[in-house]
């Protein structure tokens, strides 16, 4: 089964994060910021991580540059989740290694389309 890491502050969005994956036959695991997340994935690299742009400790943008340093952190698929609707800050978001991102609030069928776009669902 495929892994997906959830990396959010907000246990809801994690809640949600987790329905909605599950429905897409993802084994998912959580984080609440960027550094725990980080500690699982050099325990196990998962295969799509949803992330959270704004989080304490270490940013969604933080992570994801740490994230594609790491040994084997090129592989997973990583979607930013962000409310942030400003171009500049998603573009910066992609170059730093996201490969997709989505908008809160977030639905199955618009998680599930991005996805597809990224071959991931």
């Amino acid at each position: 089964m495929r892994q997906c890491l959830v990396v959010d502050d907000s246990r809801m969005i994690r809640k949600v994060s987790r329905s909605i994956l599950e429905t897409l036959r993802y084994e998912v695991t959580e984080a609440e910021n960027g550094e725990e997340a980080l500690a699982k994935c050099k325990a196990a690299m998962p295969d799509l991580i949803m992330l959270d742009w704004n989080m304490p400790v270490m940013s969604g943008l933080e992570f994801v540059t740490t994230l594609r340093g790491l040994d084997g952190g090129t592989q997973p698929k990583v979607v930013f989740c962000t409310t942030n609707r400003d171009e500049q800050a998603i573009h910066k978001g992609i170059e730093a290694g996201a490969d997709e991102y989505v908008l809160k609030p977030f639905d199955h069928q618009s998680l599930q389309a991005k996805l597809q776009r990224i071959g991931a669902a």
